[in-house]
């Protein structure tokens, strides 16, 4: 039986299936009480499944979901200490900020002083003090996004569950918005369940990341755990860019042809007459085939001489001279530690 004062959520077995489509399939795993645990995966693996069987919005096909150590079986939405934050805010158009945030303490017969009170609370925490007696027509997005976060957490709930939250967010909001939600996160102290198939607000936020394919979870860890050592090919893939190699070409760089992979930002180019490769790393030449300025550095494309390609991102340190002088078709040496050479298992999902 679970702990019930670590661990907030825990799958035992659990499946979902619709008709021969397997949502969710024998998943066990636990997030521990006050944790920002994200679920990461593309459209269709998952991770939403296993939000609304928590929410209580589905039953599992098989298996057991506990929340602190309650088996949920039969247990209705309403009856579970989870509330639910959605991409698209939910929230009511004809109320006030105010009277929306207050909406849960209402419906529970919170007395109307009390509940404007820690309403306005749960508005400065937001960073929404003073506007509670506008509509939600009168806000911007990311302000909505907030009333829809207070609403949430005012009735304090032991687990917060948020389904793509930002997703409807331009970029530089959503990413003022990752610092907040962390940040509010940390001074609540509950446990945060977020649903995302943005790679960077799971390693930005996250304590640790549940990477999802077809209803499998490939690899449960910390974001550095996630990214710098990918378990499986499906992993290195989808979190980051990563270069895999596999074959003659992997036989041929480290005797062997199991696959492995390497980051781009990983790997050292050279060009010739540059500096040797440090003794004891991997080492091998190529033609530049393509290049892709993107600002702050620049994405390289080297076809191997060899076979395969390897891709390389360079920090453009030099105001750009670096990609000027490298121009497509120049050859290169390209290499790396050893160290920073990850062997890749099958995706556990399989094929």
């Amino acid at each position: 039986m679970t702990d019930a004062t670590s661990t907030a959520v825990s799958f035992r077995q659990v499946s979902r299936h619709y008709g021969d489509v397997r949502a969710a399939d024998n998943l066990t795993f636990d997030i521990a009480d006050g944790e920002f645990f994200s679920m990461l995966g593309p459209s269709g693996s998952g991770k939403t499944t296993c939000l609304r069987l928590i929410a209580g919005f589905e039953q599992p096909t098989s298996g057991d979901v506990f929340i602190h150590g309650k088996l949920m079986t039969g247990v209705p939405p309403y009856d579970r200490d989870v509330n639910t934050v959605f991409q698209d805010y939910a929230l009511f158009p004809h109320m006030t900020i105010g009277d929306n945030v207050a909406y849960g303490p209402m419906i529970r017969g919170v007395p109307r002083e009390e509940r404007q009170r820690r309403a306005e609370e749960m508005l400065s925490m937001v960073a929404l003090g003073g506007l509670g007696g506008r509509k939600p027509s009168q806000l911007s997005g990311g302000q909505r996004q907030r009333v829809a976060l207070a609403r949430a957490l005012i009735n304090q709930p032991s687990v917060l569950l948020l389904d793509e939250p930002l997703g409807a967010l331009d970029l530089k909001l959503r990413e003022q918005m990752q610092v907040e939600l962390k940040s509010i996160q940390r001074r609540v102290g509950i446990t945060f369940i977020y649903v995302t198939h943005d790679q960077g607000e799971a390693l930005s936020m996250s304590d640790r990341v549940a990477v999802f394919n077809k209803g499998c979870i490939e690899q449960i860890g910390s974001p550095t755990e996630i990214y710098e050592h990918p378990a499986t090919t499906f992993v290195a893939g989808f979190v980051g860019i990563s270069n895999i190699l596999s074959g003659p070409v992997a036989a041929t760089i480290q005797g062997a042809p199991r696959a492995f992979s390497i980051r781009p930002e990983k790997i050292t180019m050279a060009f010739e007459g540059d500096a040797a490769p440090p003794s004891g790393s991997c080492a091998v030449r190529g033609t530049i085939d393509s290049l892709l300025y993107l600002g702050a550095a620049t994405r390289f494309n080297v076809a191997l001489n060899d076979g395969g390609e390897l891709t390389v991102i360079e920090q453009n340190r030099a105001g750009g001279n670096r990609s000027v002088s490298a121009t497509q078709g120049r050859p290169v040496i390209l290499w790396w530690e050893r160290g920073h050479m990850q062997a890749m298992a099958d995706s556990a999902a399989g094929s």
